[in-house]
Parts: structure tokens; C-alpha cells; sequence
């Protein structure tokens, strides 16, 4: 008998994994985070189809949908989609609706005895439950918010805590101008669902207060979902504070040791990472002149431009100078001045040893 899934909160919450079957086009435009792409249809197929049914109507897309996907192709897709049942045994199939995609899927593989429920309802009404998840948990939601001057390492102790949830580890950005990072920013859709699947967790883990780093609703190009960053406006703020020093420290390692160490792995050419690096980087700067202002800009440039020489040359910390610059002229003011308007939100202000006392004695387990 087929089966049919429709406990979404245990599917998205227990990772349950998901055998997506979509065409890769719709599957990159967005999917759930457990999910795995292997089409009933590729792009073109499914394109042709598509036309097929407006021209023809639906019985004449379903026999051209067999027509094209039969023979060795038809074998090779139930194939993957066997290896797949074999790694996930506890999976599910998906197509958009629940209908046909994921039917005809679940069918043939009957025809080899293998059994594999269909999520009812597919990816269409998942994402619906998610979008209403978001809505209703946002607005239950305990909120403690994460400030602290650029470089402060907010997302080391983001990280380091069990209630949280790490908003630029979803968005694959390390934030501000200058945290673009070599790897592509998943789809907003993706970003979105991977965010609420961690809040559905959260919930279901009855942790109480949830901490995340002060953000602005843009993380590079992902929006924090408005109802989240409505919450996250109106959140009381523990100051997370650290020396200059330090400060520069954990920024060269993270915008520049770690960043190219990235491009290089993306990569694997020495030469071509560091050029890709160097244009980010010289990019980001580009971004932040009209705010920065045409003198500062260009003193800016001169630095960074010393620096990449240098770094050529195997020395890297030149970048400390700009670094340094950069943290003191442009972002601890434009800091301050935000920090001063929700001043009444501040309840604590410390260095990251006395934050971490802070939050253990409010029984925020870290």
C-alpha cells in the first residue's frame, strides 16, 4: 500500500532525509535543507512537457513524460533513486505537489519491491507550514541579542552556545562589506528554510532564551524573514566588548587568513585565489566609498594596495594596518551611533568570559 507522510513538524525537525524530485531548476530556486535532487525530470525534459500541456492538455504531457523518460534513462533514475533508499532508509519522496512526480516515483519503485512513502501535499506545503511556523514562532520566541563592535567575535560565541542559532552560518556571509565569502549565498529560499527548520528545533527542544548576533535584516543578500527581525528589534542586548587589538586580530584571521584559505580550497590554484581574493577584498572597499567618504577612501585603497603587495611576498600582516583604519574611522562611529539609539534595550555590557558568567547565571545553558 503506498504510504503518505504529512507530520511536516517531524519530517523538518528529525531531518528526516528527502529525496527531492524536482527538476534541478525548481530544486535550486529552493528546497529543504535534508533534501537530495534526483529528478523524475531534467530541466529540458521538463520544459517540454510543460509546453506539451498547454498545447495538449494533461494526458498527452503524462504519455510524452513516459515517452521520454523510459528505457535506460528510466532505469538509471530508478536506480539512483534505489541507491538513495538504501543510504535513507527512513526517507521520503517529494515532487512540488505531491502528485505526479513523486507518485510515478514512489510506483516504479514497486515495481522493484522497494517501499518509499511520498511526502503528502510536497514541497509546495511544506514550505506553507514553515512560512506559518516562522509567523507563530517568532512571536513566542525569548530573544537575546548579541552586539559588540565588528571584530568583537559575536559569532564565536554565537557559536559556542547551545541556544542559539548562527544567522551568518545560514547565510554563508560573515556580514559588513567585507564578508563576502568565496562559496555562493544559498537562494533566500533556502536561507529561509534552513532558518526556520532551526527555530521549529529550537522550539521542539524547549531550550527558553534563543541568542543571535546583532544583524541588519540584509546578510549579504539574504533578508532575515520580517517577522524574525521585527522580534529581533524589540530584544533586550548583552554588549559583547574586546580590545582594539584583539579586535584587529580576529578580523585579520577570519577577513583575511580564513577568507583566502577558502578561495584556495575553491579553487585549488595559489595564484588564481589570491587574485580573487584581492579583488573581493579591493571590492568590498569600492562598496563603502560614498559612505567613507573620497580622502578616506583613497588613504584606505593605498593601504590595502600596500598590504596584497606584501602579502605576494608572503608577508600577510600589512592587512592589520587597513584593518585597524577601517575598525576605528568607519565602523566603531557608524557602532556607536546605532548602539546609542536602542540604548534602553543594553542590559549588559562585559568581555566575553564575563558574558559567558552573565548568561549562565540567567540558566542560558553555553
Amino acid at each position: 500500500m503506498s504510504q503518505r507522510i504529512n507530520d511536516y513538524e517531524s519530517l523538518i525537525a528529525d531531518d528526516i532525509p528527502i529525496i527531492d524530485t524536482r527538476a534541478p531548476i525548481e530544486f535550486h530556486r529552493g528546497s529543504l535543507p535534508s533534501a537530495i535532487n534526483a529528478p523524475l525530470l531534467n530541466d529540458q525534459e521538463r520544459e517540454e512537457i510543460g509546453r506539451c500541456f498547454k498545447a495538449a492538455g494533461q494526458d498527452a504531457a503524462i504519455a510524452l513524460g513516459h515517452e521520454l523518460v523510459a528505457g535506460a534513462t528510466k532505469q538509471s533514475r530508478v536506480e539512483a533513486w534505489r541507491r538513495l533508499t538504501v543510504e535513507h532508509p527512513q526517507g521520503a519522496l517529494m515532487c512540488f505537489r505531491g502528485g505526479l512526480r513523486s507518485t510515478i516515483s514512489q510506483q516504479w519503485l514497486e515495481q522493484i519491491e522497494v517501499s518509499y512513502p511520498v511526502i503528502d501535499g510536497g514541497y509546495k506545503a511544506v514550505r506553507s507550514w514553515l512560512l506559518t511556523q516562522l509567523e507563530t514562532i517568532s512571536e513566542s520566541l525569548n530573544l537575546l541579542i548579541i552586539a559588540g563592535k565588528t571584530g568583537v567575535a559575536k559569532t564565536d560565541l554565537i557559536t559556542a552556545t547551545k541556544a542559539s542559532i548562527d544567522l551568518e552560518g545560514c547565510a554563508q556571509h560573515r556580514g559588513s562589506a567585507f564578508g563576502k565569502r568565496p562559496i555562493a549565498q544559498p537562494s533566500q529560499i533556502d536561507f529561509e528554510n534552513d532558518l526556520i527548520t532551526k527555530l521549529v528545533k529550537h522550539q521542539r527542544a524547549g531550550t527558553g532564551t534563543l541568542l543571535l548576533e546583532d544583524e541588519s535584516r540584509l546578510i549579504g543578500r539574504c533578508a532575515i524573514p520580517l517577522p524574525l527581525h521585527l522580534v529581533m528589534q524589540r530584544a533586550p542586548i548583552y554588549v559583547l566588548e574586546g580590545s582594539l587589538a584583539d579586535r584587529i586580530n580576529h578580523s585579520h584571521q577570519h577577513y583575511i587568513l580564513d577568507n583566502l584559505r577558502e578561495w584556495i580550497e575553491l579553487t585549488g590554484d595559489q595564484d588564481l585565489a589570491f587574485e580573487s581574493f584581492s579583488e573581493s577584498l579591493l571590492n568590498a572597499a569600492l562598496s563603502i566609498r560614498k559612505r567613507l567618504g573620497g580622502n578616506r577612501h583613497q588613504y584606505l585603497m593605498k593601504l590595502m594596495h600596500s598590504a596584497l603587495a606584501a602579502h605576494t611576498k608572503g608577508d600577510a600582516s600589512g592587512h592589520r594596518r587597513w584593518i585597524g583604519y577601517l575598525l576605528t574611522d568607519y565602523y566603531d562611529p557608524m557602532y556607536d551611533y546605532q548602539l546609542l539609539k536602542r540604548q534602553d534595550r543594553v542590559v549588559f555590557k562585559g568581555t566575553r568570559v564575563e558574558i559567558d558568567a552573565a548568561l549562565r547565571a540567567a540558566g542560558i545553558d553555553i
